[in-house]
């Protein structure tokens, strides 16, 4: 964040002698001569203040101080960085209707790309089970329910070899050769559940996910999650509406089994999602949070490493601690956890906490090549959650999936809880079965996100499973791997064109997802200008000071990094959901913010002209 209009940074010494001699001459003026000294403090005052009126906002080119008051912007601090926002984007909008900036919103984690080719390939199977609904009916506007009879299958691998045009017809055709020929499914039964499936005419049944749409999506997990080695065994998914309700899924169910109790105290990798942080302050749960925090260990230039230390990870060693939470690779620092910390991570959970719960949100993991989760690693401890959403760009469709291996610490700890606890939790599930206490701990948890009372009509929307194992075949069929470079090259080149509006070279890392970037202010300012410079932002300006800035000023809408339990003094930057060419223009108006800060800053220092007498 070097800027090029910016006072010349300081030298590796604390002091010139310039500076050192101005601040003897001072302490002298001060002591041997006290009016003349309030006098010259109060010029000195006056042509500061005068040197910050010149730097008001007036057009696209001015830059300083922001409109909106430090007592306003520290109330403002309470909310969430998500509505945080909602001001920024006012100002930033206001700036754009006047002319003044662009209104760029670099806040959102939504992607601006979608995969077409699994989308395609969803409408023309609809077309044929639409088709197929007609098939005995001729009367308007109606078709029949799907029916599982002999013949289904044949019909549908005559649609799929007579429509050679027809898009995303290539994608279904080996879709279905995978299924029959590689995972051996019955053809019948695979072209009943891919037929009544996108039509959407029943409940789901299996109410945790559809077994060929689960068996497909398995094999997703394992190559993307698991950089293609899984570990024995399988696990069970629970196919859900995203990433946000998986949590709540399991929160829930941890909490209805007694796994986690109120007031528990869990681990949490930080930098984080920020409502998982607020997550935890809910009347609810009132958990404890022990962080361990990717932002302490830095390079020799200062810069953040966005990796636990081994100090951090041995946190999970004290007995106390009930549950590890983390985003990998994180948000917003956006980087996999490097594999020498997760191999202490293994050891420490095998050595000293086999009974530590893991839950592991990976849903940017396909942006690191060779990316494994936890639970490639320690399957038996880790419930996996995996949103679809920002890979393949389909927010709006609401595909996430929780995985927990069949061979797992949830169950056997369900079945050691104490004989009163095991007996209130049969009553709970004993409408579903004649055996509740076999229940999975999967099983409760589908159970319980629809009061156990409304479990018959569980489970995602048929449609919407069918679309999440289109994108699933879609990622597992492209074998040489091309839309996933691609989107991994679509952020990286956006990386790369917000530092060099910066001014600056990103270290080389191969653990960096590149989804987005935290910037912290703080780390640039010490680095550059030293410790006094440090202390005049943190005395002066609230932390959010620079998002105001450069929203007013610059149209554009960032996020506090501190919101996400990151350094207070930092940002963040989505790099999925602007143009590559406007990232150079964000990475400088954050270099014009920094350089107003620096002329704020020598405008202050006092000057010790003698007034005349």
């Amino acid at each position: 964040m070097k800027t090029k209009s910016a006072t010349k940074p300081r030298s590796k010494r604390r002091s010139s002698p310039n500076l050192a001699g101005q601040s003897r001459r001072a302490t002298s003026l001060k002591a041997a001569k006290p009016n003349l000294w309030n006098r010259t403090q109060r010029l000195v005052t006056t042509r500061a203040y005068q040197a910050v009126q010149d730097l008001t906002p007036g057009s696209p080119r001015s830059r300083g101080p922001s409109s909106i008051s430090r007592a306003r912007q520290k109330a403002l601090l309470q909310l969430s960085p998500f509505e945080l926002k909602d001001e920024l984007i006012k100002l930033a909008e206001s700036a754009e209707r006047e002319n003044v900036a662009q209104f760029l919103n670099a806040g959102r984690g939504n992607p601006n790309w979608i995969c077409t080719t699994a989308r395609e390939a969803f409408g023309t199977l609809l077309r044929f089970g639409i088709e197929e609904s007609r098939r005995t009916m001729a009367l308007p506007d109606l078709g029949r329910q799907i029916a599982k009879q002999p013949g289904l299958a044949e019909r549908l691998a005559a649609f799929l070899a007579s429509n050679p045009m027809a898009p995303g017809i290539k994608l279904l055709r080996e879709t279905w050769d995978f299924g029959i020929k590689r995972l051996k499914f019955d053809p019948e039964s695979f072209a009943y559940e891919l037929t009544h499936g996108v039509i959407g005419d029943s409940y789901p049944v299996p109410d945790r996910m559809l077994r060929h749409c689960e068996r497909i999506v398995h094999e997703y997990l394992a190559r993307e999650m698991c950089d293609g080695r899984p570990p024995k065994g399988k696990w069970d998914l629970f196919a859900t509406e995203g990433g946000t309700a998986a949590m709540c899924y399991i929160f829930d169910t941890l909490m209805q089994n007694s796994l986690l109790h109120r007031g528990d105290t869990i681990a949490m990798g930080v930098p984080i999602f920020t409502p998982y942080i607020e997550i935890t302050h809910l009347e609810r749960f009132s958990f404890k949070p022990v962080n361990l925090d990717a932002s302490v260990e830095r390079r020799r230039d200062g810069t953040h490493v966005w990796q636990y230390s081994d100090a951090e990870i041995d946190k999970l060693a004290d007995k106390r601690v009930k549950a590890f939470f983390l985003v990998n690779p994180s948000n917003p620092p956006s980087y996999a956890m490097r594999p020498g910390s997760m191999r202490r991570l293994v050891n420490l959970v095998k050595t000293k906490r086999p009974d530590l719960i893991i839950i592991t949100d990976d849903v940017y993991g396909t942006f690191v090549p060779g990316f494994r989760s936890t639970m490639a690693e320690l399957p038996q401890n880790t419930i996996g959650v995996y949103s679809f959403s920002k890979h393949f760009g389909c927010t709006g469709w609401r595909l996430g999936v929780v995985a927990v291996h069949q061979n797992n610490i949830f169950d056997k700890m369900l079945a050691r809880l104490p004989s009163g606890t095991r007996a209130s939790l049969n009553r709970r599930y004993g409408p579903m079965t004649m055996e509740p206490e076999k229940v999975t701990f999967i099983d409760r948890m589908v159970a319980d996100s629809r009061l156990v009372a409304l479990n018959h009509t569980a489970g995602l929307s048929l449609p919407q499973q069918i679309q999440m194992m289109l994108f699933s075949s879609f990622g597992l069929l492209d074998k040489t791997d091309s839309y996933k470079q691609l989107c991994q090259l679509i952020v990286r080149r956006r990386y790369q064109a917000l530092f060099e509006g910066l001014g600056l070279t990103p270290p080389a890392d191969d653990t960096r997802a590149a989804y987005y970037a935290q910037l912290d202010l703080m780390v640039w300012a010490e680095g550059e200008y030293g410790p006094e410079f440090a202390k005049f932002l943190r005395d002066n300006y609230e932390c959010i000071d620079v998002l105001f800035r450069v929203a007013e000023q610059s149209g554009v809408v960032l996020l506090h990094g501190g919101g996400f339990g990151g350094p207070d003094w930092s940002v963040r930057v989505s790099l999925a959901n602007l143009a590559e060419d406007t990232y150079p223009k964000i990475g400088q108006f954050l270099r014009d913010a920094a350089a107003a800060y620096v002329k704020e800053w020598n405008a202050s220092k006092p000057t010790y002209e003698t007034p005349r007498t």
